[in-house]
């Protein structure tokens, strides 16, 4: 017992100095979500008004295949405008032809389209990139495409169009409002309460 009693001395001993915690919880550690990564990423998504030319690149792009579908939304849009463009509801406003294009020459052309429509208060298009069966490798303006258009903060969303509009070889945009629509818009609602 004297062993023991000694243990028990030379641990309060030791333990002399030692001060307690104030907290009694453990806080988890979160793991970063998806979301959070997701986020960034749009962050880092140039608006059409501030966008450059070469801040889409031409030297990588996630690759798809060419029968692959593209699919993206922003947070926050809603569901139902998501399925409504996703099943070609919307009426197309402007087109877009990216077929025999080079790269560089169809961004050039992608983002001209896009300022133009923009200014024009255009939300609703279609670009037709192809399938790209036959380029090496396969799906290669598509895939970039696709990369593009995710990475420009005023395209609230894309998917693959119906086939009676191209099907894998074309996709649906739907841009954010314009400034001059989102005011027109507010001068609407105040109009509609007061009057």
């Amino acid at each position: 017992m004297s062993d023991s009693s000694d243990d028990l001395e030379a641990f309060f001993h030791l333990m002399s100095d030692v001060k307690p915690l104030t907290q009694d919880r453990i806080e988890e550690r979160k793991k970063p979500s998806e979301q959070k990564d997701f986020q960034a990423k749009r962050a880092a998504a140039q608006a059409l008004s501030e966008l450059e030319i070469d801040g889409l690149s031409l030297n990588f792009a996630p690759m798809l295949k060419p029968e692959d579908f593209i699919e993206f939304k922003q947070d926050g849009v809603q569901d139902s405008v998501y399925r409504k463009l996703r099943l070609g509801k919307y009426e197309i406003q402007a087109r877009l032809d990216l077929h025999k294009k080079t790269l560089k020459q169809a961004r050039e052309d992608m983002i001209r389209f896009l300022h133009q429509c923009q200014q024009l208060d255009i939300r609703t298009l279609i670009i037709v990139h192809g399938k790209g069966k036959r380029s090496n490798p396969p799906a290669l303006l598509k895939s970039y495409v696709a990369y593009w258009l995710e990475n420009i903060s005023d395209v609230l969303c894309c998917h693959t169009a119906l086939k009676q509009h191209g099907g894998t070889g074309a996709v649906y945009v739907l841009l954010k409002k314009s400034v001059t629509q989102k005011q027109e818009n507010r001068e609407r609602h105040l109009n509609h309460r007061s009057g």
